[in-house]
């Protein structure tokens, strides 16, 4: 994480600067303090406790999310961590399809058929992205 995003919660008590960071780190965008309980549990135990455990990776926590919160039929939720999964380089294009397939036989197709739609529009503009950066770089080095 870049020291700019870092410095941001140093104003912080170190549990909270330690679970936005963890957040930023596993959203892939960035966040801000919140008030109520439900965030202070959210940033402070969740984020700075417990993704922060040993034993697992990044990549295997979110494994596991995405599998319960496909069994659940968590869209929503599932609209930020099969992207930010994506993003953060922990699962590609094949895996993340791999991930419907099994998930699918386990969770119920319906559940599955909303997690490839998810993934499907994760891998297309994630795409789109791409080839938008290639032509800004094609076009950068023809001004050269």
């Amino acid at each position: 994480m870049n020291e700019d995003r870092t410095a941001k919660f140093d104003h912080l008590p170190e549990t909270r600067r330690r679970g936005l960071e963890k957040m930023e780190e596993v959203y892939g965008f960035e966040m801000s303090d919140g008030d109520g309980d439900f965030f202070r549990y959210t940033a402070d135990h969740l984020f700075a406790d417990i993704w922060t455990r040993p034993g697992l990776s990044d990549r295997d926590r979110r494994l596991l999310l995405i599998g319960m919160l496909a069994g659940q039929g968590a869209a929503d939720v599932l609209g930020i961590q099969v992207p930010a999964a994506h993003a953060n380089g922990e699962l590609d294009d094949e895996a993340l399809r791999e991930i419907v397939v099994f998930v699918s036989h386990y969770a119920g197709w319906p559940n599955g058929a909303r997690l490839n739609s998810i993934v499907e529009d994760t891998i297309a503009k994630a795409a789109r992205r791409a080839a938008r950066a290639a032509d800004r770089a094609e076009q950068a080095g023809e001004q050269s």
